[in-house]
């Protein structure tokens, strides 16, 4: 079995009452909406990633205020030649402000949209776990960083 690690950030946008998400496509095609965000290049700085990857995915200039917390997912999954992968995601959320750019879909990326849903629409979206975990830590704002009792990642709609 093959171990991968894979940390990202993310940021949870809250304005007006709208939080902000990026919709990811999955390998299979499927759609669902997440908190715009990615994977860290080698060297960089996580708090410098997320204002890149909200750039990318939403066309948002964006400023982080405040660090919410750190989660953790694990799963496995098929590879090529009938092995496995043991993936472990790391996952660093910041809040973040809009202070500039113009909502914008990425082109030839890891998500095809970027929109503001009114918060109490936000149970109802077909959507990945991290957004209820964003959302969680961005309410509740637990000084550990971290959500007790939390159900690991699995598509909610």
């Amino acid at each position: 079995m093959r171990e991968e690690l894979r940390v990202a950030a993310y940021a949870v946008c809250v304005r007006d009452g709208q939080l902000l998400l990026a919709r990811w496509v999955a390998g299979d095609g499927s759609k669902r909406w997440t908190l715009p965000g990615g994977g860290m290049d080698h060297g960089e700085d996580p708090y410098d990633t997320v204002i890149r990857e909200v750039e990318e995915e939403t066309g948002y200039a964006a400023e982080p205020t405040a660090l919410l917390g750190v989660d953790s997912n694990r799963r496995q999954y098929p590879r090529r030649l009938g092995t496995v992968a043991d993936f472990h995601g790391l996952r660093i959320v910041y809040e973040a402000r809009v202070t500039g750019g113009d909502l914008r879909h990425e082109t030839n990326g890891s998500t095809d949209m970027a929109a503001w849903h009114p918060l109490d629409t936000v149970p109802s979206l077909d959507r990945v776990g991290l957004v209820d975990v964003g959302l969680g830590l961005w309410r509740e704002r637990p000084p550990s960083g971290h959500l007790e009792g939390r159900v690991p990642d699995a598509p909610r709609g």
